[in-house]
């Protein structure tokens, strides 16, 4: 039995909630005891390629281009760092400790399968990272995502052997210093264990992981946001009568309605405009269960490949008992897929935000000023805020184009395809950060058109919302300055502080 408060690693049964757990309470990660015999078992496979002399590729061949190039067993080790060093070629930032910290549990795991013909104590040496607070320095850019993410995974390898830079308790540290601060020395690499370390999907994994957290909050928040658009603009609740969508069958538009409904309860402003000539809202406004739900929907399938991710292997070649057989799982496409997918449906969140923001500015509802001003004329309002969120939502658009429609040759033609998800999972935190920002020009548009009905009230959780945001940004009588409040309620909504009125909606839950 693991220890009390340990994430135990066996290779299969690593979760998306118990990655999120770790997280939040950053337990000691300990590999299984099962897992190491697995491993074990792998290594004495490799150890008899070696003595028998058969040959295999990345136990005695080169890599890449060079796989058809016998290596003579007496440079087999030499031939792992030359690996190790060669393919440190990274550059751009560097990943955040948070984003580091997953992308070795990852790896971790993947090699507890005990596929990989690599030592369990190179995976206690990797733990042992993560479990002293030495994070190891990887920039995010230089991987194609096929071959898996070599560069940045070498950048990990060779703060292992001694060789690399990392940061601890936010002090620089290089070389031999970054193993000795975890409480080993230098791992000393053996045969196919530099490419067990390198080979593999682990970064691509982690930052599809990241965007789905992300998205994970902002889909709420965009429920929240709309809810208060909705009353901003003394809108129908009708859109969201269980009925219509119980015949359209698509499960999260059914999730996302009732999601608004616990929002959209009993309002002085909407009795109060219960008949009023307007038929019908705009789109942005009557679809959002249906926009919103389509983006749950792929939240939801992005969750169910990232779970199996979590567990798989992504290195190459793969020890089967005594077989070593060379394949292709490093490649990331499904990884490249569902980043794609979901930097689609972040634009979309955004897009939909966007054109909300324009129908509170724009006087749809006729108790508002145009721009949201207090002295039209005078006063610019939020003029300007929705200019920004179009600048946003513009850019998100081009930055949702697909990365995994793209591919260029590498290798000299050995490695042909690739999936370029490690591009695909970085510009989808672009497109997050964008959304974070979005989503808080519409907050703060919405609280100000709900206030601007006073006396008349919203609903009692719209009401909390509007307490919480108000003690964050305060309400102005007069023009300011609106980037110090969309810079406080962003980081509001990262942190999640306006989804306390969901809670309890579980319907929403990914994993």
């Amino acid at each position: 039995m693991p220890a009390p408060n340990t994430l135990e690693l066996d290779g299969s049964s690593l979760s998306l909630a118990a990655l999120a757990c770790y997280e939040n309470d950053r337990p000691t990660v300990a590999l299984a005891q099962a897992a190491r015999e697995k491993m074990r078992l792998s290594v004495r496979t490799v150890a008899e390629v070696l003595r028998t002399k058969r040959v295999c590729y990345g136990i005695n061949t080169g890599f890449g281009a060079f796989a058809n190039r016998h290596i003579p067993e007496s440079q087999v080790v030499e031939l792992q760092y030359n690996l190790a060093r060669s393919h440190a070629c990274g550059v751009g930032e560097i990943l955040d400790a948070p984003l580091v910290r997953r992308l070795m549990i990852l790896k971790a795991n993947s090699l507890a399968v005990g596929c990989s013909g690599i030592r369990p104590e190179i995976v206690d040496a990797l733990l042992a990272l993560v479990n002293r607070g030495v994070v190891p320095l990887i920039p995010g850019k230089g991987s194609v995502g096929a071959s898996g993410d070599l560069a940045p995974l070498a950048h990990l390898t060779l703060a292992l052997i001694g060789e690399g830079e990392a940061l601890h308790r936010g002090e620089r540290i290089a070389g031999e210093d970054i193993p000795r601060a975890a409480g080993f020395e230098p791992v000393h690499l053996q045969a196919k264990e530099g490419l067990a370390l390198l080979n593999g999907t682990q970064l691509s994994a982690t930052l599809a992981i990241e965007g789905l957290n992300r998205l994970n909050n902002l889909l709420r928040t965009s429920i929240v946001a709309g809810a208060m658009t909705v009353e901003g603009l003394a809108g129908s609740y009708t859109p969201f009568d269980p009925r219509i969508h119980d015949a359209r069958l698509m499960p999260g538009q059914s999730r996302v309605a009732q999601a608004f409904r616990r929002l959209l309860t009993e309002s002085e402003i909407h009795s109060n405009h219960a008949d009023c000539d307007r038929v019908q809202d705009p789109y942005s406004v009557r679809c959002m269960p249906q926009v919103l739900g389509a983006v749950w929907d792929t939240l939801h399938h992005s969750a169910n490949v990232l779970a199996r991710e979590c567990n798989a292997v992504s290195d190459n070649p793969l020890i089967f008992g005594d077989e070593v057989l060379s394949g292709g799982n490093f490649h990331a496409e499904p990884l490249a897929f569902v980043c794609d997918f979901m930097a689609i449906a972040a634009t979309e969140l955004g897009n939909i935000a966007e054109r909300r923001i324009d129908l509170l500015e724009r006087r749809v509802n006729p108790s508002l000023n145009l721009f949201l001003t207090r002295e039209p004329g005078l006063e610019s309002g939020l003029m300007i805020a929705h200019v920004t969120s179009a600048a946003l939502a513009s850019e998100n658009k081009t930055l949702s184009h697909p990365a995994s429609v793209d591919s260029i040759p590498t290798s000299a033609g050995q490695e042909d395809h690739v999936s370029m998800a490690p591009w695909a999972g970085l510009k989808l935190q672009k497109i997050c950060d964008n959304l974070e920002h979005i989503l808080a020009i519409e907050i703060l548009a919405g609280v100000r058109a709900i206030e601007a009905q006073s006396p008349l009230a919203t609903t009692p959780e719209i009401a909390r919302i509007r307490t919480r945001l108000r003690e964050r940004v305060p309400a102005a009588d007069k023009d300011c300055r609106h980037d110090t409040e969309i810079a406080a309620v962003t980081s509001a909504i990262v942190r999640g502080e306006f989804l306390a009125a969901l809670a309890d909606a579980s319907e929403l839950d990914l994993f």
